[in-house]
């Protein structure tokens, strides 16, 4: 199976302007657990997630403050939409990563996550142990 069979194609995109609450609203609204940044004065993509959002919160830090430019992974792994699940989780794995952006030749497509690929996984699993 592949990433395209896998990620999510309802990508939230913000900005780096918006605020830790701002995103965690849109994030929670959408029922996703990342959301791409995209910075139109770096041409930059980065992302930010929950844990980004719980780690600012947990230091004390103002969610109505803190932008999200302050806490965007920048150093983003991307994933082809072409890439098996095994090896968005192999890039994953090694980047300590629960999240990818994946890219097409036009820029951001989707997102996958762990969840989505053990989504997949796990019913093949069943099928697998149950014709074995």
């Amino acid at each position: 199976m592949l990433v395209r069979d896998a990620m999510s194609t309802m990508v939230l995109t913000i900005g780096p302007a918006h605020t830790l609450r701002q995103a965690a609203r849109l994030m929670s609204a959408r029922r996703v657990g990342a959301a791409i940044v995209l910075d139109p004065d770096t041409s930059g993509i980065g992302i930010l997630t929950e844990r980004d959002i719980l780690n600012s919160v947990g230091l004390g830090q103002n969610p109505d403050h803190e932008t999200a430019s302050k806490h965007t992974t920048t150093d983003v792994v991307f994933a082809a939409p072409s890439w098996t699940l095994l090896e968005a989780a192999e890039a994953m794995t090694h980047g300590g990563f629960r999240h990818l952006i994946v890219l097409d030749g036009h820029g951001p497509v989707g997102v996958v996550s762990v969840r989505d690929i053990i989504r997949c996984w796990a019913p093949a699993r069943r099928e697998a142990a149950m014709a074995g």
